[in-house]
């Protein structure tokens, strides 16, 4: 495709040799396909967030905008279709992806036109993280899109990561113990996602993972982290499998990666807003203040300029 400028003339390439996608100096790149969280903990900005905390240039495709805080989700505009359509390809042909997540896909309509594009593209590594409804309630999934999700998307995942209630909506039947679980796992797994992850998080306990890749169950186990702060831990889980993913981690050590990283973010974690707090993405870098170096003046030549009076 040709991109045009805001004045309908087409840009000119950079670099005319430059292959549509290529990496100019190898840094790894991933792409989230999700809604926008405007209190910060979850989608799109959770997404982005979490890319930049391990090391990876993050695009974003906005498939709905919500009016969100830490309390509740209190409206939802989806973008069009073909809003949709144009930030992956044009996104994908300049920049390119070394993988993708999808997060809030609503509609059967963006979920397939999600599918197309990202199938055409040729995407080495896809996440998906089946978002259904928000911490606080609110569907985010329309329940016609639920078959689109199961037979259109699904067969293109390289990793799926439902929660309790998601797995139950896909494989059909409630998941009450480990042996629901795992069955429910092999039913996900048939509809073609290589790994399905069933997250523990909603269940009693420790909140293990169950991991299953069409051959072997494999549990990732952490003590529970006692907090509300729990806003955006299924967005952040899959980000962070995919920007491992894209650095060239296989999948199991990426899942193992991604669980460890929503442990720390969780125990680094702090109050803000008054209902489910979020976890802290930045915890990596808390001790790291840039202010006193910025301020120092080593950057920026200040030259002090007297105005004669007229």
């Amino acid at each position: 495709m040709t991109r045009h400028g805001t004045d309908g003339t087409p840009n000119l390439a950079l670099d005319p040799n430059m292959k549509p996608g290529e990496n100019r100096d190898g840094r790894p790149r991933a792409m989230t396909i999700a809604g926008s969280d405007s209190g910060g903990g979850a989608g799109i900005q959770a997404d982005l967030k979490t890319f930049s905390a391990l090391g990876v240039y993050g695009t974003s495709v906005v498939t709905a905008v919500t009016a969100q805080d830490t309390k509740g989700v209190y409206a939802i505009a989806e973008v069009p279709d073909e809003v949709v359509i144009a930030q992956i390809d044009v996104v994908l042909e300049d920049i390119g992806a070394d993988a993708v997540k999808t997060g809030m896909l609503s509609s059967r309509s963006i979920i397939e036109n999600v599918t197309d594009r990202l199938e055409a593209w040729g995407i080495p590594h896809l996440v998906v993280d089946p978002v259904m409804v928000a911490k606080g309630g609110a569907r985010l999934l329309q329940p016609t899109a639920v078959e689109a999700m199961k037979g259109t998307l699904l067969p293109h995942a390289e990793i799926v990561t439902p929660n309790i209630p998601e797995a139950e909506v896909l494989a059909g039947f409630a998941i009450a113990s480990d042996g629901d679980a795992r069955r429910a796992a092999i039913a996900i797994h048939g509809l073609g996602p290589r790994f399905v992850v069933i997250k523990g998080g909603h269940r009693d306990g420790s909140p293990d993972d169950l991991v299953y890749d069409g051959e072997r169950f494999v549990r990732f186990s952490t003590d529970r982290v006692v907090t509300d702060n729990t806003h955006g831990t299924g967005c952040t889980f899959a980000a962070a499998i995919t920007a491992l993913l894209a650095r060239g981690v296989s999948p199991m050590d990426a899942i193992a990666g991604a669980k460890a990283f929503v442990t720390r973010a969780l125990l680094a974690s702090y109050a803000i807003g008054a209902g489910h707090s979020p976890v802290n993405h930045q915890f990596g870098t808390e001790g790291i203040d840039l202010l006193p170096g910025l301020l120092a003046g080593g950057d920026v030549r200040r030259l002090d300029e007297t105005v004669a009076a007229t």
